[in-house]
């Protein structure tokens, strides 16, 4: 993702794992919620130091995970 994305990778935060400007939300946990079919409302009513935008940058960076390729290194 680009310069001023919302996710953010930290070794010392969740394990490295992508998560939202730094928390301890992770764009898996986001997405979850959203494809369990839960309102964005109620996420941010759940999660209350989320905003809108943090969720949509989520969904952009599981997008755009899915579509990288991952390429087999030959082995010597």
């Amino acid at each position: 993702m680009g310069e001023g994305s919302r996710i953010t990778h930290d070794p010392l935060v969740m394990g490295g794992k992508p998560c939202i400007r730094g928390m301890r939300v992770t764009v898996g946990t986001v997405v979850e919620l959203v494809a369990s079919g839960l309102p964005w409302e109620e996420i941010l009513r759940l999660y209350p130091y989320l905003e809108s935008e943090d969720i949509k940058e989520a969904l952009r960076y599981a997008a755009w995970r899915v579509e990288e390729v991952e390429v087999p290194l030959a082995v010597a």
